[in-house]
């Protein structure tokens, strides 16, 4: 080898490198520990990047509709305003949404379980009578039957003394509990702001990544770079913006189906269903599921109607309105879409089921991308 000043250039590189690692294995728990540190430090920028993420959809949307007529007839106005404006509104209707849903579901959740513990506490000794009607009074059955003790207003004691105590214990340890709420609060404080000011100048905060990228990585570097984030942007953007449009389209299905055919807990089940939807795959069976034990507690032939009814809705909703809402831009074959759920609900649970299928979709543009490309160079036709 030629021991030019490029070579020796890079040989420095390679010793430092390799000792760098050495003492970093030798060292493990302190590079996880500072690891950990870091992840801290930049967690709220992380958030407010998810932040970002979310809110630059109804953001654009709304600048879109509303600004771009004005902009193209030259109104300074609308070139200066139309973003503040637009992310105004955009955080209301974020905020509206999380309101709205609060408060329709929490006052209706609080009266079907009362309700529900009502019913069930009527019909347990329905239930025991009937059970000494068909065993014998010695039976096993029967003996379990009449150990039954269902109390709600008990129960509600039960928790209301573990809540106490647990304040109780939070209070005996104040210090800790308040630097915690006040950690949390900042994180979110912080990555709010931090994502108002991406969203604010997000066209020169992208010309100044590029720069910087074109100043330390090489051209090609850059460019494939840039191809990987603009591939995922869109697929994320249209999976997140599709899923929530199939979401509540497929609970507006529910609650108008349900009022006609005069289901009870129409309202709650239909929003119930709206948000298990938003997870792919199993989500609308989880929403099936809670509704069929909702209804079954009022009336069981109801129950049975009502998995009727989900299997045709959800028949429509997968055949007819999935396709056309979200479309084929995730560009993922049903069966590593699977994967991608299972992986993802096994590593993070709710949110790696929501984030893995557009991280797969990416990882699988990516992968075919350059799979034609070598089939192109080696001439071969499959």
């Amino acid at each position: 080898m030629d021991l030019n000043k490029e070579n020796m250039k890079r040989i420095a590189y390679l010793i430092t490198f390799a000792v760098l690692l050495y003492l970093g294995v030798m060292h493990i728990d302190l590079v996880f520990m500072c690891l950990g540190q870091i992840a801290g430090m930049v967690f709220p920028f992380i958030l407010g990047g998810a932040i970002a993420f979310v809110l630059n959809l109804p953001m654009s949307f709304l600048e879109k509709h509303l600004f771009d007529r004005w902009k193209a007839k030259g109104k300074k106005w609308a070139e200066k305003l139309a973003r503040p404006i637009s992310l105004l509104l955009a955080i209301l209707f974020v905020m509206a949404i999380i309101l709205i849903v609060v408060l329709v579901v929490a006052p209706e959740l609080g009266t079907t379980f009362i309700s529900v513990a009502k019913r069930i506490e009527a019909n347990i000794p329905i239930m025991q009578a009937w059970l000494e009607e068909t065993f014998h009074k010695d039976s096993p059955i029967v003996e379990w039957a009449n150990t039954i003790d269902f109390q709600p207003q008990k129960m509600l004691d039960s928790v209301i003394d573990v809540l106490k105590n647990g304040v109780d214990n939070i209070l005996s340890s104040t210090i800790s509990v308040t630097m915690g709420i006040v950690n949390t609060a900042m994180n979110v404080g912080i990555g709010f702001i931090f994502s108002c000011y991406i969203l604010l100048q997000k066209e020169k905060l992208t010309i100044q990544m590029k720069k910087a990228m074109y100043a330390i990585l090489p051209k090609k570097a850059v460019a494939y770079c840039l191809h990987v984030c603009s591939l995922a942007n869109d697929i994320f953007a249209h999976f997140i913006a599709g899923q929530c449009i199939e979401a509540v389209i497929l609970g507006s299905m529910f609650f108008v189906s349900m009022t006609i055919f005069r289901f009870p807990y129409a309202l709650l089940v239909g929003v119930l269903i709206s948000f298990t939807a938003l997870i792919p795959v199993f989500g609308g069976f989880i929403g099936c599921w809670v509704g069929f034990f909702l209804i079954l507690m009022v009336s069981p032939v109801q129950a049975v109607m009502f998995l009727g009814l989900f299997l045709i809705l959800q028949q429509i909703e997968g055949n007819l309105i999935y396709p056309h809402v979200v479309g084929n831009s995730v560009g993922l074959p049903s069966i590593w879409v699977l994967v991608a759920v299972t992986l993802g609900g096994s590593l993070m649970g709710i949110v790696g089921m929501l984030i893995f299928i557009p991280l797969v979709s990416v990882l699988y543009t990516l992968f075919r991308e350059w799979a034609y490309k070598r089939l192109r160079q080696k001439r071969i036709q499959v």
